[in-house]
């Protein structure tokens, strides 16, 4: 640990792997540190989706079209498999129908086309036949995020020089130098991409922003007459959360209707989501509940709802469960992710809303720029 660095990283999440990709960009000397071996956080748990569409209009938007760019580029060079690209959201309300025209009349909606219930069936015949609409989307693309995350680190390790010092708990940052149980790194500056660790450091940099962490529930099942999906796959619930659509005016008749059909499934913050591995199986989600520290325990009732929305979509229940488990991320009550800045030579990039993977590259170049520009 007696090299100096130009850049160090503290924590080895999408987001973190993001602000070394930016900084080898510019040909910087780049160290990151990380406390567990291996990926074992948000960055792995989730659907490896880099959803464009949706997300909220403006910044956030653009921040998910630039790091879909940025995933297109980097997934060749570090034997990534882009294992599907495309978004079907698939309805069956003429409420959700209202909300998908008045997307499509939007910047967000360019390259969307707005299907006929027999056109979404055409492209998707395992829907169940209830749908009255659907909206393609192109802009997105999926990678298998507990593969991609591990191959990320690699690349920009062997191919790109990026220094690691994994199973290393960091004490402290201060300007100039990393502190960590093992020894002192020394960089001309620093990230801190701690995901949903608010307490280990600067911990007074959080206190404004009132962060919670949100749990959700995750599923791999089989499901072979689905057959293959064209992209990934949500339903009308997913207007209801996603900001992109949910803030849109024509959005409010139909999240007053979801609130009176479905409220069970809005208490537990379901919707649906449902993405394609390269094996067929299919990761199903996901829930959201929120607290300072969240149990640790995936009650059945949960994942029945999700699963009742999978039918509402498909008609049926999958074939089998292969796979059960829980996620956390970090949540703020006003805001989707922050860059705080303690000192001129450190960041804090904080990803709030669960769009890591849809949005951290872009952040971290922000970051990145801000400290050496």
């Amino acid at each position: 640990m007696s090299q100096a660095f130009d850049l160090a990283v503290v924590g080895a999440g999408v987001v973190g792997l993001g602000h070394a990709l930016a900084a080898i960009r510019r040909g910087l000397k780049v160290v990151v540190i990380d406390r567990d071996a291996q990926a074992n956080g948000a960055s792995i748990r989730n659907f490896g989706f880099v959803t464009v569409t949706g997300q909220q209009r403006g910044e956030c938007w653009r921040r998910a079209m630039r790091s879909r760019d940025i995933w297109a580029e980097i997934a060749p060079e570090a034997g990534i498999e882009v294992v599907h690209r495309g978004l079907l959201v698939s309805v069956r309300r003429p409420e959700a129908e209202a909300v998908l025209e008045a997307f499509l009349a939007t910047e967000m909606g360019e390259g969307c086309a707005l299907l006929s219930g027999n056109e979404a069936r055409a492209k998707l015949p395992a829907l169940d036949g209830h749908q009255s609409a659907a909206l393609w989307s192109p802009h997105d693309l999926r990678v298998e995020s507990r593969q991609a995350i591990p191959k990320l680190a690699r690349w920009l390790e062997e191919a790109k020089g990026v220094a690691f010092h994994r199973s290393t708990a960091v004490t402290g940052v201060e300007p100039g130098r990393v502190r960590t149980a093992t020894g002192t790194v020394e960089a001309a500056r620093i990230v801190v991409a701690p995901g949903d660790d608010f307490h280990s450091l600067l911990p007074e940099r959080f206190k404004p922003y009132n962060l919670t962490r949100c749990k959700l529930h995750m599923l791999r099942v089989a499901d072979p007459a689905v057959g293959t999906l064209p992209g990934s796959v949500m339903s009308d619930l997913s207007l209801g959360r996603y900001l992109g659509y949910a803030e849109l005016p024509e959005a409010e008749p139909l999240k007053a209707r979801l609130r009176a059909e479905q409220g069970e499934l809005l208490d537990n913050g379901v919707h649906l989501i449902v993405v394609q591995s390269a094996d067929g199986s299919l990761v199903v989600g996901d829930s959201h509940h929120y607290a300072a520290t969240p149990d640790p325990f995936a009650p059945e009732a949960v994942d029945e709802l999700i699963l009742d929305e999978y039918e509402a979509v498909f008609g049926r229940r999958p074939a089998g469960i292969l796979e059960r488990w829980t996620g956390t991320y970090a949540s703020a009550p006003d805001r989707l992710a922050f860059i705080d800045r303690p000192d001129p030579s450190i960041r804090l990039t904080v990803v709030t809303s669960g769009t890591g993977a849809s949005t951290g590259f872009a952040i971290a170049e922000e970051a990145v720029a801000e400290l050496f520009d």
